[in-house]
């Protein structure tokens, strides 16, 4: 039985939140880069840069940031951008949901090897399953389920739903 969580009109309020908390936190930055974490981390980043890009002046660049979720060691995390892009630029990693922190710990990871001025993480839901001692700066909720429950995130056209299974 699924059980709705966020709905689409609470959705885009998360959404402009967390846009207006990544902005006040870059205020006087010229250039930020959203990370889109390849999957729904990706679509969760594309709504929120549609977002910044309304409320400020800065250039919003938006980043696909790619791995394989069930072996990012081995299989190693790339992105769409040079890593000289982020050389002392303001990056927010994104992504839909934080459950266990492996793929937000490797997206972390990859940009740690590039001197930035700022990272930050952002997730639509936080699960507070944390296996590595990653957190999320923004986050639309924090919900506490059981590690039977899944929580799927779908990203639809006037219909962007969060819901338990």
């Amino acid at each position: 039985m699924q059980q709705t969580i966020l709905t689409h009109q609470q959705i885009q309020h998360k959404i402009e939140r967390i846009a207006y908390q990544i902005y006040e936190a870059n205020v006087y930055e010229e250039e930020i880069i959203i990370a889109g974490i390849d999957g729904g981390g990706l679509a969760f980043a594309k709504k929120i840069v549609a977002k910044l890009k309304k409320i400020t002046v800065a250039k919003i660049v938006l980043c696909k940031l790619s791995m394989d979720k069930k072996n990012p060691l081995t299989s190693g995390v790339t992105t769409s951008l040079p890593n000289n892009e982020f050389i002392n630029k303001s990056v927010v990693i994104v992504d839909d949901v934080l459950n266990s922190g492996t793929t937000l710990i490797y997206g972390v990871h990859h940009f740690l090897k590039t001197p930035l001025k700022q990272l930050k993480t952002a997730v639509l839901v936080n699960r507070n399953h944390k296996k590595y001692p990653v957190k999320a700066d923004y986050k639309g909720i924090s919900l506490s389920t059981s590690l039977q429950e899944h929580v799927n995130v779908h990203f639809e056209t006037k219909n962007d739903r969060v819901y338990l299974d």
